[in-house]
């Protein structure tokens, strides 16, 4: 992999980013930590990630060098003096991630925000005022901005995160059926059903049974009124976001249903055949447009769908309609058919047996 962008204005700056105990959160593998380990070969790092893709890059090549966390929740017994932090796409998730880091920081630990211009990251000065001392900007190039500050620790500030407190509860209701969803800062439709799921849910299978694979959940609201309008149906989860896995989680627990909520590099995970398929697939990886776990996911899925003769199976998916995603399922899942189209978006469906 080329080193990134947001990586070189690091490096950069690398005299900048001396520490002893220092945090990377949501960074990639593209040989950033090598540098760094190369600098600072007596830094105690972990690297924290959100993405699960990302974090397997990072656990594979460093395992035995650095810790390496996965989870919703940041939680360590260690606290940091440096904090480098790849700016998240939501300013939402930007302030759940400085409230979440802040009892495991040291006195006057440095904290290092960097990101896209188009990202958003020009606004961290008066996004962390509450937060940083004097947050200035150290550089930019690449297309890219530094900007850097001091964390002054607060009375009371050291007293536990309480993840519950950051959810963002909203109803919906489809064909008479009422769904809690329960999202974190940074899920996608975090606040409001988005008109691809919308479109999605109007459009499923009349009746399912048997096992559900729901590939890049988000908060789950598919799921859920699948759960809720058949009952006789298993549900799975998957996503590539631990912020969305524990969103989905929590969002079926409200609504009184249960489902295997995992985490997954498209199908790396999947180990099952199932009835029914459905998705509404991401395609931006943090603030970046990635096409390509959806298409291994298309070009994958197949071997996953099982029928018999008494129960026909199906792949049903919301897509903008300039993705060109009707010819790969051509190609590698059969015969599919564009169903519905609204706004902008399709909805492409196929049945086997």
């Amino acid at each position: 992999m080329s080193i990134s962008n947001i990586s070189q204005v690091l490096l950069r700056n690398i005299e900048v980013l001396s520490a002893t105990t220092p945090l990377f959160i949501n960074l990639m593998e593209d040989g950033f930590i090598t540098r760094y380990l190369h600098d600072y070969p007596n830094a105690n790092i972990t690297c924290y990630n959100t993405n699960f893709i990302d974090y397997l890059a990072i656990n594979n090549k460093y395992e035995n060098q650095i810790k390496t966390l996965f989870s919703s929740e940041y939680k360590n017994e260690i606290k940091h003096d440096l904090v480098v932090i790849n700016f998240p796409k939501s300013k939402d998730e930007l302030a759940f991630t400085l409230a979440m880091i802040a009892p495991y920081l040291l006195n006057n630990a440095k904290i290092i925000l960097v990101g896209e211009k188009k990202g958003g990251v020009q606004s961290a000065p008066k996004l962390t005022q509450h937060f940083l001392t004097s947050c200035q900007k150290i550089d930019a190039a690449r297309h890219c901005l530094l900007f850097g500050g001091i964390h002054e620790t607060k009375e009371g500030e050291s007293d536990a995160f309480i993840i519950e407190d950051w959810y963002k509860n909203y109803e919906v209701n489809i064909s008479g059926i009422t769904l809690i969803i329960a999202a974190l800062p940074g899920v996608f439709s975090q606040k409001k059903l988005d008109v691809g799921t919308a479109l999605l849910l109007d459009n499923l299978p009349k009746y399912m049974q048997g096992k559900v694979l729901d590939f890049g959940c988000g908060a789950g609201v598919i799921s859920c009124l699948i759960g809720k309008k058949f009952t006789n149906t298993d549900l799975s989860l998957l996503d590539v976001s631990a912020l969305a896995i524990a969103s989905a989680k929590r969002t079926l627990m409200l609504n009184g249903l249960t489902g295997n909520v995992f985490a997954s590099d498209s199908l790396s995970n999947v180990n099952e055949s199932y009835q029914h398929i459905v998705s509404n697939p991401p395609f931006h990886q943090g603030t970046q447009t990635s096409y390509q776990a959806t298409e291994d996911f298309l070009r994958g899925i197949k071997k996953h769908l099982t029928a018999t003769k008494q129960q026909k199976s199906d792949i049903t998916i919301v897509a903008n309609s300039f993705l060109q995603y009707l010819p790969i399922m051509q190609q590698h899942i059969g015969k599919t058919n564009t169903i519905a189209r609204k706004q902008g978006f399709n909805i492409y469906y196929h049945k086997k047996g």
